[in-house]
């Protein structure tokens, strides 16, 4: 990296095109302005211990792509599959199934740097396959009560056994997954994988830097999985700034910022008294309107904001489960899995494609998942 790319004017280009960042500093700058709250409540919001396993896992990920390692794993995978298809629905599968047990974001953080180095050395189109792992991480992760963080928090709230929740998130995981498998074999190309000899070739592996990161990848992990986020990222810090130094200068700053403007709008939004009155004035007792408030609460304020804001007026927190899981479709905040996803495959026009497919998604997905429910009684 060149001092170029450090520069004033290198940054300035790059916010003109983070409309999402500035859209929610906007947000938190006037919320503030006409409903200021106190310093511990913007603490709160900004969740840092959230921010902080971000922080870990974009440490180690970029290690492992700055060591040549998912290169060479990437490498090995076409080398043994012949069409764009088959690799679409193993890269699809692997990540769903990696949801259930590594929570939505790890396992984004594991497949989408591999897919975008799977789509340099072949003609396997990266940006569709970093929409259809966004899609297929919600579908795996609602299956699990850790697969993600608004599954963790009903699980917790309703105390359910594991295999009870598992049981009751069955079917409208099987009906996500199944759409996803569908779309992803329709939509990618019958074409065999193609090649490029010499970037199948060249990748050489640092076997220090990617040991420093896969075991930096455990580590954070098992912070996270404790409690203990801000240690996990500080105890990662240390060593890759005496040792890889670049690979923190990689990091994708810009989004952590953005994650950051998210939680602290978002946060505050959820708390004003409109929202709450609106929500007053709608019966939680029904199931269709529990449904559609974790949908539509969803798309506005994202699914874990959405959980928390419903969790005490929705009386069946499993069917809440389902809706806030469905939510996680439709624009991209419905889920900021859908975010890192978009973020980590780097494409141009990632937003405007992603919302053209998981849209209609939700528009197709949402009704079904219902009517499964219904026809299970």
């Amino acid at each position: 990296m060149t001092v170029d790319t450090l520069s004033a004017p290198h940054w300035r280009s790059r916010l003109k095109h983070e409309w999402l960042l500035l859209l929610f500093v906007a947000l938190t700058i006037v919320l503030a302005c006409i409903d200021p709250q106190p310093l511990a409540r913007y603490q709160r919001w900004l969740q840092l211990p959230t921010l902080s396993g971000l922080l870990g896992l974009l440490i180690a990920i970029q290690g492992i792509r700055d060591s040549g390692l998912v290169q060479r794993m990437a490498g090995a995978m076409v080398a043994r599959i012949h069409s764009l298809r088959g690799v679409g629905l193993l890269l699809v599968s692997m990540t769903a199934v990696l949801s259930t047990v590594l929570t939505n974001d790890v396992s984004l953080f594991l497949i989408v740097p591999l897919t975008v180095a799977i789509g340099s050395m072949s003609n396997l189109p990266v940006l569709r396959m970093a929409v259809l792992e966004a899609l297929a991480v919600n579908a795996g992760s609602t299956l699990s009560p850790i697969g993600n963080p608004q599954n963790l928090l009903i699980w917790q709230h309703a105390q359910v056994p594991f295999l009870s929740f598992v049981g009751t998130m069955l079917p409208a995981a099987s009906v996500m997954f199944v759409l996803v498998a569908a779309l992803t074999w329709l939509w990618l190309p019958k074409d065999r994988v193609e090649l490029q000899a010499e970037q199948l070739d060249g990748h050489d592996v640092s076997i220090s830097l990617a040991l420093l990161s896969l075991v930096s990848l455990a580590l954070m992990v098992l912070m996270m999985e404790h409690g203990h986020a801000p240690l996990g990222a500080l105890l990662l810090v240390l060593p890759f700034a005496m040792f890889s130094w670049r690979s923190l200068i990689r990091i994708d700053w810009l989004l952590m910022a953005t994650f950051a403007a998210i939680f602290l709008g978002l946060g505050h939004f959820a708390t004003l008294p409109i929202v709450d009155h609106a929500l007053g004035n709608i019966d939680f007792n029904q199931p269709l309107a529990v449904y559609l408030g974790g949908i539509v609460s969803s798309q506005l304020i994202s699914n874990v904001p959405a959980t928390v804001l419903l969790l005490d007026r929705a009386p069946n927190a499993m069917a809440l489960a389902v809706a806030v899981n469905v939510g996680g479709f439709g624009v991209v905040i419905g889920s900021l899995a859908n975010l890192i996803a978009l973020r980590l495959a780097r494409q141009p026009h990632g937003m405007r494609l992603f919302h053209a497919v998981s849209i209609p998604f939700l528009l197709v997905c949402a009704p079904l998942v219902y009517l499964m429910a219904l026809l299970l009684g």
